[in-house]
């Protein structure tokens, strides 16, 4: 039977259908209206520091190739040949000067000075014998993003060439992707990928993992034997405190971060590792460096935020960059990136790389519990009795204030399923195809664009 998309998600009732975690036909939705047209995080340029580096990547369930071409530019192609669909690059990285298919032979370039278009055909066996030299070779290229943006070192894309620009798709989330990716004393930029990435496939829907870290503190009960442990920096707890935190939606975009709204006074250094001398010397170094540079300056900060659709942003300890690419209904391939300074000295980066390592990823300890949580979530959404009852993500309903300093952002407090309701309903707006002056008349009403 069919299913009505006006029904699966309520965000008014704050109830969510759990078709919406295992039906295949939503997924191909998914990527046909969402995962097709939204902007995607694809990687991190330190993934491709040298010319002719690639790195394989994934935007929804096509697979893509992150390239640095021999003038220096970063290039996102599909990974598929154009003659019969070979995937080209079939390890996760490395490099060449052509992307040569095995199976027929068909190469393609992005070095410009042979080729002013990225991806192009520049070797056909049998060009002048088999195909009587009629070929339109320059219409037969990879397939390149629409548009792509290298972010303070992060590389987006979108496949979609009328999608707004990606300033105007993060709104004033921006602020907090800056916080994510700058250099701790307050500087921009000057963060860097360590530790490689970590990957491993878990059995839930995307939505799940992508909820979790768009501003779901209530779940923190199933951390408690990780807090009593103290796994943190400091060996207390899980992570830095977030002071003043609250939970903030971005309601016409569907991002969600939980943080500090604006602020100006940071407040006197609270020390984090204590049990690393030298780290803690750098980072009370860079407090000061920070109140020099940013002191009586508007500023933001959060622990975890979530960029629509499926991207996670952790600002302070771990400071991590989250994927959640769909793989079916019920299984998602997570990616976890970790940030450091890239100056910073290499006891700093090593304390920080155990300390990530045991925190996140497949092996993490705080991860484990929340893979956990997804998969049992996900089983529990197959049961045709259990797929009549919905979700429920009622928690401040009505309760919704504006954040000062945030332009189309609301809070409830520090618990709230205002973010997963807001989330959900973004969801819905694209799965239904709706077109980008649709998808953006909100947020440019409210920001007087």
């Amino acid at each position: 039977m069919p299913l009505s998309l006006d029904t699966l998600v309520d965000a008014q009732a704050g109830t969510v259908s759990r078709e919406l975690f295992v039906s295949q036909e939503l997924f191909e939705l998914e990527q046909q209206h969402l995962f097709s047209r939204a902007w995607l995080f694809v990687g991190h340029e330190s993934m491709i520091p040298n010319p002719d580096d690639y790195f394989v990547s994934r935007m929804g369930t096509d697979s893509v190739i992150l390239t640095r071409d021999r003038q220096n530019q970063i290039q996102v192609l599909l990974n598929s040949c154009t003659h019969r669909g070979m995937k080209l690059c079939r390890q996760d990285q490395g490099n060449t000067r052509a992307f040569s298919c095995p199976y027929h032979g068909w190469t393609f370039t992005t070095d410009g000075k042979l080729s002013s278009i990225p991806g192009a055909l520049t070797g056909v066996p049998g060009l002048n014998k088999h195909y009587y030299g009629e070929l339109d070779t320059s219409a037969w290229g990879l397939r390149r993003v629409a548009k792509l943006v290298n972010f303070k070192g992060t590389i987006w894309a979108t496949w979609d060439p009328d999608a707004p620009e990606f300033d105007e798709y993060l709104g004033d989330m921006k602020l907090y992707l800056d916080y994510a990716l700058d250099h701790r004393d307050g500087s921009p930029g000057g963060s860097e990928m360590i530790a490689g990435v970590q990957k491993w496939r878990i059995g839930t829907n995307w939505k799940i993992i992508a909820e979790n870290f768009n501003g779901d503190l209530y779940h923190d009960i199933s951390h408690r034997s990780v807090d009593s442990i103290g796994i943190g920096p400091g060996g207390k707890g899980r992570r830095d405190p977030t002071p003043d935190r609250t939970s903030i939606s971005f309601k016409h975009a569907g991002h969600g971060v939980v943080g500090r709204a604006p602020y100006e006074n940071e407040g006197p250094y609270n020390p984090l590792f204590s049990n690393h001398p030298e780290v803690e010397a750098y980072y009370r170094s860079l407090y000061e460096k920070r109140q020099a540079l940013l002191g009586g300056k508007m500023k933001v900060l959060h622990s975890v935020g979530g960029i629509f659709p499926n991207t996670s942003i952790h600002g302070r300890q771990p400071r991590t960059i989250g994927v959640f690419h769909p793989i079916s209904p019920t299984e998602t391939e997570m990616w976890r990136i970790f940030l450091v300074d890239k100056d910073a000295p290499q006891a700093v980066k090593d304390a920080h790389r155990h300390y990530y390592l045991r925190y996140s990823g497949p092996g993490g300890m705080t991860e484990s519990d929340d893979t956990e949580n997804w998969t049992y979530a996900t089983q529990s959404c197959k049961g045709s009795v259990a797929r009549r009852t919905p979700f429920n993500y009622q928690m401040g309903i009505g309760h919704a204030q504006p954040v000062p300093g945030l332009r189309g952002a609301v809070s409830t407090g520090e618990f709230t399923e205002e973010n997963n309701r807001n989330y959900y309903k973004r969801w819905a707006q694209f799965v239904r195809g709706l077109s980008w002056d649709e998808l953006m008349a909100a947020s440019r009403a409210e920001q007087g664009a």
